[in-house]
């Protein structure tokens, strides 16, 4: 069980906003307390046989305790006017499945974000005013919430669509880069970081001048 500090405040609260940035927020904090198991099933711990051990009594009523613990928990987390549309749920599984039902798109829906995300992402360009932190912001932006639906979403491919789209002032660097990185292990970050760096330098070349 995890301490009292490591928690925190306690779970994250729901408000109706941002439902799938609390949900991975809230399964995380569940698993932290061991307790997303009695989330994800309806099943009570098999009965005890005759003449059971002590640690087999421990461990029955540990798990037998899981089911209240999670309910506690998601009742903690949802403000008053969310908690009124659950409290008829009497497990922890049919609060997560009702808040999905209310506050959670359907597959269509969000294949069609998805899509729009991703269109996104393919076509935002690097334009010639931006620094590399602006351009690097968006793309980010449009990354983490593409990711945010659950879609694996390589590093390799920023890194890929990012010096694609660079302006002609990078070609000097993205050569060298090309040369001397790994492109399917290099990380946004390390290429973002390399850019700013050149960008850096050719600011104070520019200054000097």
């Amino acid at each position: 069980m995890a301490s009292n500090s490591f928690l925190g405040a306690g779970p994250p609260m729901f408000t109706r906003e941002n439902y799938h940035i609390w949900v991975i927020k809230m399964k995380a904090y569940l698993k932290v307390l061991s307790l997303w198991v009695a989330v994800e099933s309806e099943n009570d711990p098999s009965l005890l046989g005759s003449n059971p051990t002590v640690a087999q009594m421990k461990n029955y009523e540990d798990t037998k305790s899981k089911k209240p613990k999670a309910l506690t928990c998601l009742h903690s987390a949802l403000s008053d006017v969310i908690f009124t549309r659950i409290m008829a749920c009497e497990t922890p599984k049919e609060v997560w499945e009702k808040l999905k039902e209310e506050f959670g798109e359907s597959d269509s829906v969000k294949s069609v974000k998805l899509l729009t995300l991703k269109r996104e992402f393919e076509m935002l360009r690097m334009k010639e005013g931006d620094t590399v932190k602006e351009y690097s912001a968006k793309i980010l932006e449009i990354i983490n919430k593409i990711r945010l639906f659950g879609e694996i979403f390589p590093d390799s491919k920023v890194v890929e669509n990012m010096m694609i789209w660079l302006p002609e002032r990078f070609e000097s660097k993205i050569s060298a880069i090309e040369e001397s990185c790994d492109l399917k292990t290099l990380s946004a970050v390390e290429l973002i970081s390399k850019l700013q760096a050149q960008e850096q330098r050719t600011s104070i070349r520019d200054k000097e001048v």
